[in-house]
């Protein structure tokens, strides 16, 4: 069957246009406008509440739009619910793996559901278990597995149907450093496949690390989207110190070029450079500092107004 998006000249794996989603008087998604183009890795940020889950959860049909458009790979989530579901792997907060099956039984079982048959997800099921780093533990309990492996598991699941649109929502939250990074390996190398990556994470260093693009929002609404460097460089200036132990003190403005902000007991101060930086910093000799290039937290603290909530 040819689909729609083959058919389409559109260039954009997702489209969204005023999106809505409402829970009685709580309006976790508000009129929110994006598109995301095919073969990119796109990355939803936002505090705790923010509407992440909930737009994904409409992109991929789990959850229906209260009003807007939103198309994925030109199928409509109102009406084509089976033929996107067809197109998209999902990973979800939480470990929702069968643990009465063993690992490659947890991905030959799920294979059913899009009528592949056992002879072709046997074959598929270990192709994938090898690709994540599971070829050893194909027969394995699934309560023996670490809770990286669980993650990197779940990852081979949503990749069983052969989907276009992988969606990851916190996908490495609880994990260690060494499993993190080796999970972001994988999932570049499905994005040089031209898999369409749409990723929510409270890591900025995850965003800044895989997202081509990405949207800062909060309440539902679009804080800022673009490219993280673009992000960076828009909202703050290249370099960035931090004064800390600050409580009950006022932050201190040396320079036109210098921006303050506070959060918490810290003082920031932003600069285009490292010069401008050093005087202030300086003034306080007994308070921990430390200058470093400004990052994606910068601006993801500047303009939600809040602390991330890992």
């Amino acid at each position: 069957m040819t689909s729609s998006a083959e058919m389409s000249a559109s260039p954009y794996a997702i489209e969204g246009s005023r999106v809505v989603k409402k829970y009685g008087d709580l309006t976790a998604v508000d009129e929110m406008d994006f598109t995301i183009k095919r073969g990119e890795a796109f990355g939803l940020l936002g505090p705790n509440g923010a509407g992440k889950s909930t737009l994904m959860r409409m992109i991929y049909c789990r959850t229906p739009l209260t009003s807007g458009s939103l198309l994925v790979e030109g199928w409509d989530v109102g009406q084509d619910q089976k033929k996107i579901k067809a197109l998209v792997g999902v990973v979800p907060q939480e470990n929702n793996l069968d643990p009465d099956l063993n690992v490659i039984d947890n991905l030959k079982v799920y294979a059913r559901y899009f009528r592949i048959p056992a002879h072709q997800a046997q074959s598929l099921a270990e192709d994938l278990l090898a690709f994540i780093g599971l070829g050893d533990k194909k027969y394995a309990a699934v309560e023996a597995l670490s809770g990286g492996m669980k993650r990197r598991l779940i990852v081979a699941r949503a990749l069983m149907n052969g989907p276009k649109i992988l969606v990851l929502d916190e996908p490495t939250t609880g994990l260690d450093p060494h499993v993190r990074h080796d999970l972001w390996d994988r999932l570049r190398e499905l994005r040089r496949r031209q898999i369409t990556i749409l990723l929510s994470t409270h890591y900025m260093e995850e965003a800044q690390e895989l997202c081509d693009r990405l949207i800062i929002m909060d309440r539902g609404k679009i804080l800022a989207s673009g490219k993280p460097k673009e992000l960076i460089r828009l909202n703050v200036s290249n370099f960035v110190l931090e004064i800390h132990e600050m409580d009950g003190l006022k932050p201190l403005v040396s320079h036109p070029e210098v921006t303050p902000g506070v959060h918490g007991a810290t003082h920031y101060y932003f600069a285009p450079s490292l010069e401008l930086l050093t005087p202030l910093m300086n003034q306080y000799p007994h308070r921990q500092s430390l200058i470093r290039p400004s990052n994606l937290e910068d601006v993801f603290l500047k303009l939600t107004g809040r602390s991330r909530l890992e």
